[in-house]
């Protein structure tokens, strides 16, 4: 597919590689962490005090460990944790926490087990969306295509849809699927909320991909959002 390119467009996509490169792994993990420190505290305020202070005392330990660059620490703390409240947003969050510091310390095949853990075991759709979208980032960096495309199909949190197609659209580009990419991005950009800061990085993969939004749309959309 690359080879169709003409220059100027190739080397804009380049560009595009090379930002998501440095940066995507970061974005990612951001958004992930924000949204499970809001689940995490909507569900404190539903859970049993008692059980939940004992998960919660137990996640700021392994927290502790994940921020010192401990993977495994964290994961010794994150053993017990799930064997004793495995059905707690302390025991997703956790393990969201530990795939990271995994992740960082090159230690792809434990993220990879312990994002699937998450996947199986968390009772929110929201938290196993997330986790399938990180171990689909994991695999997309393994070249493992096909396999990544097959978590984000089993994504069903309706919340994260435009996150999903967003990863979507990465995996179908390092394919070479230039025009299924673009429709990933596209339906990913269309459905997330204009004052997400995360859109515009969707926008600027379709710019890329001389599919910019039509500016009065964009404007449209911004202006309907107040």
């Amino acid at each position: 597919m690359a080879s169709h390119l003409d220059l100027e467009e190739q080397e804009q996509l380049d560009q595009l590689k090379n930002f998501w490169k440095q940066y995507g792994n970061l974005i990612t993990w951001t958004l992930i962490i924000v949204l499970g420190a809001f689940s995490g505290w909507t569900y404190w305020n539903n859970y049993q005090a008692g059980q939940a202070g004992k998960a919660g005392a137990m996640f700021d330990e392994l927290d502790k460990a994940a921020q010192a660059g401990d993977a495994d620490r964290a994961a010794t703390v994150f053993a017990t944790l799930k064997d004793r409240y495995p059905g707690t947003a302390f025991a997703e969050q956790a393990g969201m926490a530990l795939a990271k510091v995994q992740f960082d310390k090159g230690q792809f095949d434990n993220a990879r087990a312990t994002l699937t853990w998450v996947i199986d075991h968390a009772p929110e759709d929201e938290y196993k969306t997330l986790a399938r979208v990180r171990l689909a980032g994991i695999l997309l960096d393994q070249k493992k295509f096909d396999d990544a495309l097959k978590q984000l199909d089993g994504a069903t949190g309706k919340d994260f849809e435009p996150i999903v197609n967003d990863r979507r659209g990465d995996i179908l580009m390092a394919q070479g699927k230039k025009d299924d990419a673009k429709a990933a991005y596209q339906k990913a950009w269309k459905d997330m909320d204009p004052k997400v800061q995360y859109r515009g990085l969707v926008e600027a993969k379709l710019t890329a991909l001389g599919a910019a939004p039509e500016p009065e749309k964009a404007a449209s959309a911004a202006e309907g959002s107040k």
